[in-house]
C-alpha cells in the first residue's frame, strides 16, 4: 500500500487509527499491570519502548495485508488477521527490545496483557462499523470466503418469505438480501427473518438511495411477485438508471417439485460476477453524438460490434451501416435490427478491413459521420498460432480503415482496443498496440493542421459473454458437468459486462470528439473496477447456478496457454493518468512515434506479409513494439531449431 496514493484514503485513516491503538494498547496494558505507578514509568523509561512498540505494529500491519480487508465486510477472516499481525508483532517487539534494554523496565506479564488488548481495540471498531452498517449481527461471524450478490426484493409474500430463509440457511448461498419492498404497503416497517420491509413500490427511488448511503446498493431487484406491465416497466427503468439488473423468482407453480429449486435464478446475470454495480451514464451527451448521424460499425456482428449496433440504432442516427465479414454473424444483427427498428435507414455489407479497396468503397458507399471500427482478431491463443493473419487484420486492418476515413472526410473514427495492448506478451496484445500508436500518430498530426479526422482510442479489459471469453466456457463446461478449467490460481482479468463497456465506448466517444485540440492522441481508457481472480470467478459461476464448487463441481488449473499473463494491465508506465469530466472514463497520455514514419514502417510490414517471412515479420512487430517479447522469443528458437 502507498500512503501517498489518492486511491486508498479509507486504508490511510484505518493505517493511523490502528497505529494510535498500538500506542494505547502499550498504555492501556501498563496501567493495568501496574496501577498508578505505570505513569512515572512511562515518563521516566517506558516512552521509548512504547514508540518502538508502535512502530513494530505499523510495519506488521502494512506488510501482512491488514488493509486489504474492507471495514464494511470484517468478518472472522478480517478478525483472524488481526490475531496473526498482533502476535507477529509481539513476538518481534519482544526479542528487539530485549536486545535494547534487557526488559528491565516492562513487566513480563504486560507481552500478555497487551495481546490481548491490542486484539480487542483494533478488531472491536472493525465489527462495531459492520453492525451499523448492516444494523444487526446476521453476517458478523461468516468467514467472507466469497461476497455475497447484494440484491433486494420486491414483494412481501411467501415466495420472498423462503428466499429469505434459505439464503440465511446456506453459507454458500449467492445472494444478500438487503431489505424487501412490499408492492401493498401493508407491512411496511415490519421483518422477515431479520430483513426490514422499507416500503411500497413509490418508495423504490428513496430505499435504493439509503442503501447507497450505507455502502450497501443492491445489484439486483428480484421480483418475487407478478407486477403490472407499468410497475414492471417503472422497475426497470429505476435500476437501468442505477447500474442495477432485475431477475424473477420463479412461481411456486413452476416447479414439480422442491423448495431446492425455487431458490435459484436462472439463467445466470452475468453482470452478477462483476461483485460491483455497472457505471451511471451521460446519455443525453452520448444520444448528441449518434442522432441524426451517418455511422458505419466494422466487426458489426461480433459481440462488441452487434452491442454497438445496438445502442446506436437506440439513439436515432440518420442511416446505420454495418460492416462484417462473417456472412452469418451480419445476417443475425441485421434481422434483429429489422424487427426492433423497422424504419430506421440501414445497410448490411459484407467485407473484410484487411481489403483496402474495399474498405475505400464502403466509405464511399455509406459516407459515414461516425466510424466505429470494431472488426479485430482478438482470441490470444488463436492469434498466437496465426500471428500474420492477426497483424493482417488488427494493424493493417486499422490502418485501411483509418485512411479512408482521412481521405473521404469522416468527422470522427474510434478505435475499440484492450488492456493486452499494455506491454503484450503475445502477438494479439502487440498488434492491438501498433493499431494505437497508428490512430494517436494520426490524432496528433491533425492537431497540427488544425483539421481532419478525429481519431479516438477507447481500451478496456475482458468482456463478460463476449465471443471467445471465459464465461462462455465456464457456462459449457457447467453445462457438462464440469470440471471449470482454470489456467492458474493466481490469475487475475479486468471485466465488466458487453452493455456496461459498448455505453462506456459511446461515453468516450461523445468526449473525445469535443475535446480541446491539447488532448489528442489521448486513450481513453474504461474504469473497470478491481481486478478478479479468475478462479472466484469459476466458483461464483458455479454458486449462481445452485452448486457448491469443489462439491458438485470441480475446478482444475490448465497452466498458461501461449501468450497469456497472469495479471493484465490498464495503463503502461509511460502513459501518465489524467481525470476526466465522467467517473469512469480516464485518459492515457500520448506514447506513440511520428505518423510518417509510423506509416513507412507499415509499409514495410505489409511488403514482408506479402511475402509470408513469419521470423522477419515477428522482428519487425517488436521493433515497431518494443515492449512485445513472447511469440519472437519463439520464433527465434524454432528458427534456431531448424
Amino acid at each position: 500500500m502507498k500512503l501517498g496514493s489518492a486511491k486508498f484514503p479509507k486504508q490511510i485513516v484505518a493505517f493511523f487509527h490502528d497505529l494510535f491503538m498500538a500506542g494505547a494498547a502499550f498504555l492501556i496494558a501498563l496501567f493495568l499491570r501496574m496501577g498508578e505507578a505505570a505513569w512515572t514509568s512511562f515518563l521516566d523509561s517506558l516512552w521509548q519502548p512504547m514508540l518502538l512498540f508502535t512502530s513494530v505494529c505499523g510495519l506488521v500491519f502494512l506488510t501482512t495485508g491488514l488493509y486489504r480487508g474492507v471495514w464494511r465486510y470484517a468478518s472472522m477472516n478480517d478478525l483472524i488477521a488481526i490475531i496473526r499481525a498482533v502476535s507477529l508483532a509481539l513476538a518481534i517487539f519482544l526479542p528487539v527490545t530485549f536486545m535494547i534494554t534487557r526488559l528491565d523496565a516492562l513487566p513480563r506479564s504486560w507481552l500478555f496483557i497487551s495481546w490481548f488488548v491490542l486484539i480487542f481495540l483494533l478488531g472491536a471498531p472493525r465489527m462495531a462499523y459492520r453492525v451499523f452498517r448492516d444494523q444487526g449481527f446476521r453476517h458478523l461471524l461468516e468467514n467472507d470466503r466469497h461476497r455475497r450478490v447484494p440484491v433486494l426484493l420486491i414483494g412481501a409474500g411467501d415466495a420472498a418469505e423462503t428466499f429469505i430463509r434459505e439464503m440465511a440457511r446456506d453459507r454458500d448461498g449467492p445472494f444478500e438480501v438487503l431489505g424487501v419492498i412490499d408492492e401493498k404497503g401493508t407491512r411496511i416497517g415490519r421483518y422477515i427473518h431479520g430483513v426490514r420491509v422499507y416500503g411500497e413500490l413509490s418508495d423504490l427511488p428513496e430505499v435504493l438511495q439509503r442503501l447507497a448511503k450505507r455502502e450497501r446498493k443492491p445489484q439486483r431487484l428480484i421480483l418475487t411477485k407478478p407486477l403490472t406491465r407499468e410497475e414492471v416497466e417503472a422497475v426497470l427503468r429505476l435500476a437501468d438508471e442505477q447500474g442495477s439488473t432485475v431477475a424473477r423468482l420463479p412461481r411456486l407453480t413452476d416447479f414439480s417439485g422442491g423448495v431446492e429449486d425455487r431458490l435459484h435464478i436462472r439463467p445466470i446475470a452475468i453482470e452478477d460476477l462483476l461483485g460491483r454495480t455497472q457505471t451511471k451514464l451521460d446519455r443525453p451527451a452520448m444520444e448528441a453524438l449518434v442522432r441524426g448521424r451517418r455511422v458505419l460499425v466494422t466487426g458489426a456482428g461480433g459481440s462488441i460490434g452487434a452491442e454497438l449496433v445496438r445502442q446506436i440504432a437506440a439513439f436515432g442516427p440518420a442511416k446505420l451501416t454495418l460492416f462484417d465479414n462473417s456472412e452469418f454473424n451480419l445476417y443475425n444483427i441485421d434481422m434483429e435490427l429489422a424487427e426492433r427498428y423497422e424504419a430506421l435507414p440501414r445497410q448490411a455489407l459484407i467485407g473484410d478491413v484487411r481489403d483496402a479497396e474495399r474498405v475505400d468503397r464502403l466509405l464511399e458507399e455509406a459516407a459515414p459521420d461516425l466510424v466505429f471500427h470494431a472488426a479485430a482478431l482478438k482470441h490470444v491463443p488463436l492469434v498466437e498460432h496465426n500471428p500474420l493473419e492477426g497483424i493482417h487484420t488488427n494493424v493493417l486492418g486499422t490502418r485501411n480503415m483509418a485512411e479512408a476515413c482521412r481521405r473521404r472526410g469522416v468527422a470522427a473514427m474510434v478505435l475499440v482496443s484492450t488492456d493486452k495492448a499494455v506491454n503484450p506478451p503475445n502477438v494479439m496484445g502487440a498488434t492491438k498496440r501498433l493499431a494505437e500508436s497508428y490512430c494517436q500518430a494520426l490524432d496528433l498530426l491533425r492537431q497540427s493542421s488544425g483539421s481532419g479526422t478525429r481519431f479516438i482510442t477507447v481500451r478496456f479489459g475482458n468482456v463478460l459473454g463476449s465471443t471467445g471469453s471465459v464465461v462462455p466456457l465456464f457456462q459449457r463446461q457447467l453445462a457438462a458437468g464440469g470440471p471449470l478449467t482454470v489456467t492458474d490460481p493466481e490469475m487475475t482479468r479486468y471485466f465488466m459486462t458487453i452493455r456496461e463497456a459498448v455505453e462506456l465506448v459511446l461515453q468516450a466517444s461523445a468526449l473525445g470528439a469535443s475535446s480541446p485540440a491539447e488532448e489528442a492522441g489521448r486513450i481513453y481508457v474504461l474504469d473497470m473496477g478491481e481486478p478478479v481472480k479468475i478462479v472466484d470467478l469459476a466458483r461464483q459461476m458455479i454458486r449462481l447456478s445452485g452448486l457448491s464448487p469443489d462439491k458438485d463441481v470441480e475446478i482444475t488449473f490448465t497452466g498458461l496457454r501461449p501468450g497469456e499473463k497472469l495479471h493484465e494491465e490498464l495503463f503502461h508506465d509511460g502513459e501518465a493518468l489524467i481525470p476526466t469530466s465522467h467517473p469512469g472514463l480516464r485518459q492515457a497520455a500520448p506514447r506513440t512515434a511520428d505518423a510518417e514514419l509510423l506509416a513507412r514502417n507499415l509499409d514495410d510490414l505489409a511488403r514482408l506479409l506479402a511475402k509470408g517471412d513469419r521470423n522477419e515479420i515477428l522482428q519487425t512487430l517488436q521493433r515497431l513494439v518494443p515492449e512485445f517479447r513472447g511469440e519472437l522469443t519463439s520464433a527465434r528458437k524454432a528458427a534456431a531449431a531448424s
